[in-house]
């Protein structure tokens, strides 16, 4: 792949509108689908906003009319704002495009962002994203002085923790010892070229995500790295670090079309 071209468009009192980096993303994705501009990663800092992706259910949007911007990417409901770091990664790559490895890409380079400031992180299978993992189930702690087994979560699919108090929502998920979400990840491809990508939580206010079911999912919360390490950490210390690692992986990854499977001959 060609050298990466990195443009830090905004942080702090320099938040950018997301419509802005939207109409900015629009931009680059034309001129690099018409080689006028190398492969691209846009980063930044939003005001508070909600977003939703293609698959979001009128369910999971937020109870009390918060108004959300519908998106063109990937995936379902989630939220940005100060502290979290965004990430536009806008790429060319061959065709027919293999998403998933694009998306395993970018969770790789935050997975190394996150163990360089000593916090470990996974994938969770059939889950984009990166994560931190919780206690299996039997370990956790007991909510509101009640056996594991009165968990509604076991048993409902429809579980709506925005309707069963602060035991259950998704920024106390740490507290409860479950897996939590640090990193979601969104992106469409349009003419062989990607766009959205990837926010990685620094140090938001995750009360957020609690208006939500962040990425549709009811059975796990969010995490940060500053509550996770229980320290102070900024986007100025970041910045460099998930820089230099998306770098690394994404100028040296062997880019592949992804592989079709014919049918077997009638």
């Amino acid at each position: 792949m060609s050298e990466l071209r990195f443009v830090r468009m905004g942080f702090g009192a320099d938040r950018v509108d997301y419509q802005e980096a939207w109409d900015e993303q629009r931009r680059v994705h034309a001129a690099r689908f018409a080689d006028e501009v190398p492969d691209t990663v846009l980063l930044l800092e939003h005001p508070p906003v909600y977003t939703a992706g293609r698959r979001t259910e009128d369910s999971e949007r937020p109870l009390d009319g918060t108004p959300v911007i519908d998106v063109d990417r990937g995936g379902k409901i989630t939220w940005h704002g100060p502290g979290q770091l965004v990430g536009y990664p806008i790429q060319k790559l061959p065709r027919p495009v293999d998403v998933v490895a694009h998306v395993r890409r970018l969770e790789e380079a935050l997975i190394r962002t996150c163990a360089e400031f000593g916090l470990e992180t996974t994938r969770v299978e059939g889950r984009s994203g990166v994560w931190v993992l919780g206690d299996p189930v039997e370990q956790r702690p007991a909510l509101g002085g009640l056996s594991l087994d009165f968990d509604p979560r076991l048993t409902d699919e429809e579980f709506d923790p925005r309707l069963n108090g602060p035991d259950y929502a998704p920024s106390n998920a740490g507290q409860r010892r479950e897996d939590r979400k640090i990193a979601a990840i969104g992106i469409r491809v349009a003419k062989g070229v990607t766009m959205h990508g990837f926010a990685l939580n620094v140090n938001p206010d995750n009360k957020w995500f609690d208006r939500i079911i962040p990425c549709g999912i009811r059975d796990a919360g969010v995490a940060s790295l500053a509550n996770e390490l229980g320290r102070d950490v900024t986007i100025e210390e970041v910045l460099p670090v998930a820089e230099r690692h998306l770098r690394d992986v994404l100028e040296n990854a062997e880019l592949r079309p992804r592989v079709i499977e014919k049918a077997p001959a009638a």
